[in-house]
């Protein structure tokens, strides 16, 4: 069974569409939740990215403060390349101890690695399908300072240190919209799960 490199920018729906995926029976890896624990204190990236940043961006309890380290990174490409050049390897090990753990189990449903930098971090090799979800910057915009409360500002730098949506799409197997309704993104979520489970 596949394996799904689940990709798209910042307030494009990717979530909502892994949790429909996890629905129907996927095993979602969030690439987020990987980075937060690959930061926990005393690990190799933890010590890497002090060393490269300086202890300025510790919380008192010794965690990385993201928020310090992103004022750092998206502020600056070379900090952003710097980061990803320590974080990203490391990552694209863990996924794949993940992804090969949970096929070991038996497990034969489709696994699908939810990651906005999935193809910039260079993880391509873990997956057999790229889904990309899309949407209006208007609808990023709004969606955005809903959710997370950053100012239209932090969010156009966020969506311009990504990858835009023409060079995902390069490599995208599947692209879903995500400018309708709820139930039309189910709708074509269930086209595309029918779709991989028949085959």
């Amino acid at each position: 069974m596949k394996t799904i490199g689940l990709t798209g920018g910042i307030g494009s729906g990717k979530s909502t569409v892994s949790q429909l995926l996890a629905e129907r029976g996927a095993f979602v890896i969030d690439a987020d939740k990987v980075g937060h624990e690959i930061y926990l204190p005393k690990t190799a990236a933890w010590h890497e990215v002090i060393e490269a940043f300086g202890r300025d961006i510790l919380a008192a309890d010794q965690t990385i403060d993201r928020k310090k380290l992103g004022a750092i990174v998206f502020g600056s490409e070379e900090a952003r390349k710097r980061l990803n050049a320590i974080v990203h390897p490391l990552m694209f090990h863990d996924i794949k101890r993940r992804i090969t753990a949970k096929r070991a189990e038996g497990f034969t449903k489709p696994i699908v690695v939810e990651a906005a930098v999935l193809i910039e971090a260079n993880w391509l090799p873990l997956v057999d399908e790229v889904w990309v979800v899309i949407t209006s910057k208007s609808a990023v915009l709004e969606r955005v300072a809903a959710q997370r409360g950053l100012s239209r500002q932090d969010t156009e730098a966020r969506i311009a240190s990504q990858l835009s949506d023409m060079e995902r799409l390069k490599y995208a197997h599947v692209v879903i919209p995500n400018d309708g309704s709820v139930e039309d993104l189910r709708t074509r979520v269930a086209h595309e799960w029918q779709r991989l489970t028949a085959s």
